[in-house]
């Protein structure tokens, strides 16, 4: 087992923490404040190549390897998470699974763009009465020989409104359930194409997230990712993927939140030392070091997993769950360690608080996380 990285990794991970430091950090509290999306810094994130970072180089992408993803998703969730989860749908949601299963045809129009920042993604999947349980989808996708006929809502969306390039998960016959399902390539510029209104969100505030109507969308048949019927095999296999993503942005906001604690612990004084001398204080930090730790792991062994072609379904869950749950737990002790300070935006650790609990929800929840971790183990 080695577990150092490599040179080209080491790169991408300190290319990646000067990005969010110089770049990310200047006005991060406002966007979170006033809502506001990182259309620069996401265009410079493009430009880097962290929009494309897993993308074969013959498309414009990077051509990495997945655990260089992790480390780049970790040092930039650190800092702002609202950025992150742009770059986690546009690399884990749309290219990945554009590469993986898009005709020739699709792939050399849209993967260039995509990988170069050029334009973003969005995948849309979730419904108001389809969340954890995504066999459910309610949008039609109604074949009309040579075109599907779309109609339906999209709740939750992910680059919502910025996005120029859009996967829809619909249904094409209803008989069929899951096996009846099909993922279409979207553009907002399609007739009966609607954006509803942004959603006000406890946290990453600074992300798009909008629904989305269809009312009659015409959609080419061409425009079909995969055979008839493949969209909920797609869905399933892309979000595996999109699993490591979240996985590694609840590990930066957690690691993120730690060294702030950390930081100000050593700082900050009480009782004649500074409070990182008592017990009290020392123990928490030493929690939150085990957690991040482990939760590192984790997010490394199941991107090496996909990396080396093995089944990640359940590292991929075991990382997001675990991950999600360190996240939660150490933005509320870095709040705690920073005392009323704690509570105020200046310091940070409330925004990553916030921005923390959507991890344990979106791309799977929990509860779902434990649920493909309970069936892979049951079934051997």
């Amino acid at each position: 087992m080695d577990f150092s990285l490599n040179e080209e990794q080491l790169m991408v991970q300190q290319a990646a923490r000067d990005f969010a430091q110089n770049e990310l950090l200047p006005g991060v509290i406002e966007r979170d404040e006033k809502g506001i999306f990182p259309a620069e810094q996401v265009k410079k994130m493009g430009e880097l190549g962290f929009m494309g970072m897993m993308v074969d180089p013959k498309y414009g992408g990077s051509g990495l390897d997945t655990i260089s993803y992790v480390l780049a998703m970790e040092e930039i969730s650190k800092v702002d998470a609202s950025a992150a989860v742009v770059m986690s749908v546009n690399n884990s949601l749309v290219c990945w699974g554009l590469q993986a299963f898009g005709t020739k045809e699709q792939k050399q129009q849209w993967l260039p763009l995509l990988a170069s920042g050029q334009i973003h993604g969005a995948f849309c999947l979730s419904e108001p009465e389809a969340g954890s349980d995504a066999t459910s989808q309610k949008t039609t996708a109604i074949d009309m020989g040579d075109y599907y006929l779309v109609n339906g809502t999209k709740n939750w969306i992910t680059n919502g409104n910025t996005a120029s390039f859009y996967i829809i998960i619909a249904q094409t016959d209803v008989e069929k359930k899951s096996k009846g399902i099909n993922a279409l390539i979207m553009t907002k510029d399609m007739p009966g194409f609607s954006i509803g209104p942004k959603e006000h969100k406890m946290g990453i505030r600074g992300s798009d997230t909008h629904s989305l109507q269809f009312n009659d969308v015409k959609v080419s048949k061409e425009n079909r990712i995969g055979e008839e019927g493949f969209g909920f095999k797609f869905a399933m296999k892309t979000l595996a993927g999109g699993r490591i993503g979240i996985a590694s942005q609840a590990l930066g906001i957690a690691s993120g939140a730690y060294e702030l604690a950390l930081k100000y612990s050593k700082e900050r004084k009480s009782f004649g030392t500074e409070i990182c001398n008592h017990q009290a204080i020392a123990f928490k930090l030493a929690d939150m070091a085990l957690n991040i730790e482990a939760a590192r792991h984790l997010c490394l062994k199941a991107a090496w997993d996909k990396d080396n072609h093995h089944n990640y379904d359940i590292s991929g869950a075991m990382a997001k769950l675990f991950a999600s749950q360190t996240a939660m737990d150490t933005t509320v002790e870095a709040v705690q360690i920073h005392g009323g300070n704690g509570y105020v935006r200046e310091y940070h650790v409330e925004r990553m608080m916030r921005d923390a609990k959507i991890t344990q929800i979106y791309e799977g929840t929990s509860e779902i996380q434990k649920i493909v971790i309970s069936r892979s183990i049951i079934a051997g």
